[in-house]
């Protein structure tokens, strides 16, 4: 996915050890090593949690911006927010739920539960379709109201 050089290039310019950053999200260092060389996928919550440490957009983090933070980002997470978002892209495009289950390789149920605001939404699954769609991870996640779509890099 291409974030974890991000995150080491934010935690380097911080002079910050992999330890601090861990401990930030209250995991093991070995935990968070596993993050930045993406051997491991950082779970959503958090890679919210350290976009609002670093002060930074998550667009920015996958490498979508080169932008680092929009104006009012707001850092609270509203899962119903996240679930509405998702609901009102995949409607925007013409998608199913059935279908973009089936983009992202999981059951529709899942995206239900995700549209219901039951579960938050996969990093792989944030970031397969902000990358295909040019829509901004920080939108869909509820942290910014634009912008919504984003230029091709």
């Amino acid at each position: 996915m291409y974030y974890g050089d991000k995150l080491k290039e934010l935690r380097e310019e911080s002079n910050l050890l992999q330890s601090d950053i861990a401990a930030v999200i209250n995991i093991q260092g070995k935990v968070y090593s596993l993050y930045e060389t993406e051997y491991t996928i950082i779970p959503s919550k958090h890679l919210i949690t350290l976009a609002n440490f670093f002060n930074v957009s998550i667009d920015y983090i996958f490498k979508f911006t080169k932008v680092r933070q929009y104006p009012h980002l707001n850092q609270d997470l509203d899962i119903k927010t996240v679930g509405q978002r998702l609901k009102e892209f995949r409607k925007e495009n013409k998608l199913t739920q059935v279908k973009l289950a089936s983009m992202l390789n999981t059951t529709q149920s899942v995206i239900a539960d995700y549209e219901r605001g039951r579960y938050l939404i996969a990093t792989p699954f944030l970031y397969t379709i902000c990358k295909k769609y040019h829509i901004s991870a920080d939108y869909l996640l509820g942290r910014t109201n634009g912008p919504k779509y984003l230029k091709e890099n």
